[in-house]
């Protein structure tokens, strides 16, 4: 059985009350705490609020306020405690989101889907004006593959059922069909996403909703060095697709941008500026469409150079697709060709007219697991210690430094071999 105190936690005169939440399971003890809105000064709870009797009204008043409240929460948190099939799965963020619920209860609303597949229609029209074209185009592909699950489970998927059992039907259909465990991990903290909104909605979920988590598989992580940019500028390319595209894959590797962001630049993005000694710098201002924040970052000379044979001007704007395809056959005439451990989109249908398209982990040459996502890497990369963190993530659009080193792949060690060379 559960049961919940408050407790009186700050140094301050007074303060929002602390609740813990104590319970045993399975001979383990399970101890959470959040902090409340029922706010009380110090003196009145250690002096005042378990007098049995007092003669001040006032307090006698406080009293009886104060244990109304705590007998609501505690009543509320109990209740949804009770509901809990499985209480290994409580954890400091259940226990938060149920305290926001009683001083937030949800309205019901009418016309809201309770089914999964029916409620991200609703959730793309929702907030249609807040998520980008590329979102949207992934949420209907998550609509799509939830749409499969339910043929194969032969039931409709209901908001309140995505729980442990869905999690355990959702990885296993997942590992029929190959998709990584990477894929499974990100799609599955969508749905998440998708059910929490629709909470909000007023829509009932399941308890177990908010502990449902899966691990990352660690990837490696593929770059170009600056050796092998160097084989790339100086490869012998005949056509003139490949100079366009091994010119963009240059310039994305000396500006660390997305191909959504790089590939809509122009020369009416750059203005001069000049620096403390009076030297004109160019710099490229834009919004970066998948994060809305406006970047203004320099141009180094190697994009400088490519600019100038072309009189000022970009490369010619391709396709994502046609990108992806020619920077491989760039790579492969400059002979980036080192036998590499990485995954490989190909088609794994037995059947040729079916396309089942996966990524396929195994060791090929590396021109073939270049995408356009390397420039990225790349510049992230080759300029970590040689430029400091804080302003490689302003030209990368990181939001912190952690994300940052996760993204090049940096472990503890690293780190702790760079620090070396200060000692």
């Amino acid at each position: 059985m559960a049961s919940i105190n408050f407790l009186y936690r700050s140094s301050k005169s007074e303060a929002p009350l602390n609740l813990r939440l104590l319970f045993r399971f399975n001979q383990v003890d399970y101890n959470f705490g959040v902090r409340t809105k029922l706010i009380v000064s110090k003196y009145y709870w250690m002096k005042q609020h378990n007098l049995k009797r007092s003669k001040d009204i006032e307090i006698s008043n406080r009293i009886v306020e104060v244990n109304a409240e705590i007998n609501n929460i505690k009543k509320h948190i109990l209740a949804a405690f009770k509901k809990v099939m499985n209480p290994e799965t409580i954890s400091k963020e259940w226990l938060g989101t149920q305290l926001d619920q009683y001083y937030n209860p949800i309205q019901e609303s009418k016309n809201v889907p309770i089914d999964l597949v029916g409620f991200i229609d609703y959730y793309i029209e929702q907030r249609k004006d807040e998520v980008t074209t590329a979102s949207k185009v992934k949420f209907n592909v998550i609509k799509h593959k939830m749409e499969r699950l339910q043929l194969s489970l032969n039931k409709t998927l209901f908001i309140n059922d995505i729980n442990q059992d869905f999690k355990s039907d959702f990885v296993k259909y997942y590992k029929l069909e190959s998709y990584s465990q990477n894929t499974a991990q990100r799609e599955l903290n969508i749905i998440k996403t998708f059910c929490k909104y629709a909470r909000s909605k007023g829509v009932e979920v399941h308890p177990e909703l908010d502990a449902l988590k899966l691990e990352k598989e660690k990837t490696v992580k593929i770059y170009l060095s600056f050796e092998e940019l160097e084989k790339i500028e100086n490869a012998d390319l005949e056509k003139d697709y490949l100079i366009n595209a091994r010119d963009w894959l240059i310039i994305s590797c000396y500006t660390g941008q997305r191909v959504s962001d790089f590939m809509r630049f122009n020369k009416e993005m750059i203005r001069l500026e000049k620096d403390n000694e009076g030297n004109e710098k160019s710099l490229i201002e834009f919004v970066q469409k998948k994060t809305n924040k406006k970047m203004t970052i320099p141009l180094h000379n190697k994009v400088l150079e490519l600019l100038s044979k072309r009189n000022g001007d970009f490369p010619r704007p391709i396709s994502d697709q046609r990108y992806n395809e020619f920077i491989k056959k760039v790579c492969e005439v400059a002979e980036i060709n080192e036998q590499i451990e990485g995954k490989k989109q190909l088609n794994i249908s037995n059947d040729p007219k079916i396309s089942k398209i996966r990524n396929v982990e195994g060791v090929y040459p590396k021109c073939d697991l270049v995408t356009s996502h390397i420039g990225r890497r790349s510049f992230a990369t080759n300029f970590y210690g040689d430029i400091p963190t804080t302003l490689l993530i302003n030209v990368t659009g990181h939001s912190t430094e952690t994300m940052f080193l996760n993204y090049i792949g940096k472990s503890n060690k690293d780190l702790a071999m760079a620090l070396t060379k200060y000692f």
